[in-house]
């Protein structure tokens, strides 16, 4: 009787085994299953994301490599920017826009040249380099026109470069001229003084701290310094005439570094007529297709920018969603 009763218990004791064993198993593959459904799904989304990204970043390069793998066969007005200040660290810097110029020469599909020209000036060596490049493209393709064609601003160096163009077009209410030179300072010797701050300083060389802000003035610097100015001021002037030729009405006031609207500037000469870039690129040009040559620093920054510039846009319309407010 004990030894049935014994063996009923071990076959109750088993099946319970039996029946933990077989839970846990459902448990484990449950699991799995689980783990495999989740793998899938984010494999999907991956995927998903990937594709997206893909389309964004062909949409948005797709006009950069157009233009870099000249896919357009039509005939095309070339667009290169001068915008912002004229430097060699800047974005509008000699070396920049001469390349963008010989690239677009280059294309046998360019039929004409704009300047797009936005700038306030800079540096009369930047602009100098350009003024020159302009020229010696003009007499090695004499049948290829450029043109100014000036949005906001074109002055001081802007217009240096602008100069030696074949026209220059403008807004009525564009600001052009500013045909000068200048150099500027300060002077903290009465603010020293104020203070009790000495100035101990050490130069070899009668001249070597010309100018110096920290010391009073001297009349022989300052007169050097005047001169150089009104040599570099001729330099400008010069080339003005050079490029524009009897179109200019002179005046004193004309170098004197003032600056005009376009509708002033097109009656003393300084711009030829009114238009924007689409009517001289159809009307004048005879190329409406316009195809942009501004070089970019590297490609891959060229990348990132578009790329940069979709995400905040997409970032953007996120933010302005009701359900994110």
């Amino acid at each position: 009787m004990d030894k049935r009763y014994d063996d009923l218990n071990k076959a109750n004791v088993t099946q319970e085994a039996g029946w933990e064993h077989t839970v846990i198993e459902k448990i484990a593959l449950a699991a799995i299953t689980e783990q495999t459904r989740a793998r899938r799904w984010s494999v999907f989304f991956k995927s998903l994301a990937f594709c997206y990204l893909t389309i964004v970043l062909g949409i948005t390069l797709y006009p950069v490599l157009k233009k870099d793998m000249n896919i357009d066969s039509k005939e095309h007005t070339a667009v290169i920017d001068v915008t912002g200040p004229i430097a060699e660290d800047k974005e509008a810097n000699a070396t920049s826009i001469i390349e963008s110029l010989r690239n677009a020469v280059k294309d046998k599909q360019t039929k004409g040249i704009i300047l797009h020209s936005n700038s306030p000036g800079g540096s009369p060596v930047q602009s100098a380099y350009v003024y020159e490049e302009i020229r010696t493209i003009k007499k090695q393709h004499p049948d290829l026109p450029i043109y100014a064609v000036v949005s906001d601003i074109c002055a001081s160096g802007c217009y240096y470069i602008a100069s030696a163009t074949d026209k220059i077009f403008v807004n009525p209410s564009s600001l052009i001229g500013s045909i000068g030179v200048l150099m500027d300072g300060f002077g903290f010797v009465d603010v020293m003084q104020k203070l009790g701050v000495e100035r101990r300083l050490l130069t070899a060389g009668a001249h070597k701290a010309m100018l110096d802000p920290f010391s009073p003035p001297k009349t022989d610097e300052t007169k050097y310094m005047q001169g150089l100015l009104d040599q570099v001021h001729q330099q400008f002037i010069s080339a003005v005439k050079a490029g524009r030729g009897d179109r200019l009405i002179e005046s004193p006031d004309m170098f004197s570094g003032l600056i005009w609207t376009g509708e002033a500037g097109v009656k003393i000469g300084i711009a030829d007529a009114f238009g924007t870039e689409d009517f001289v690129a159809k009307d004048i040009i005879g190329a409406e297709n316009r195809v942009d040559f501004t070089k970019q620093s590297r490609f891959l920054d060229k990348i990132a920018g578009k790329l940069g510039a979709s995400f905040g846009q997409a970032l953007g319309t996120l933010l302005q969603s009701p359900n994110l407010r």
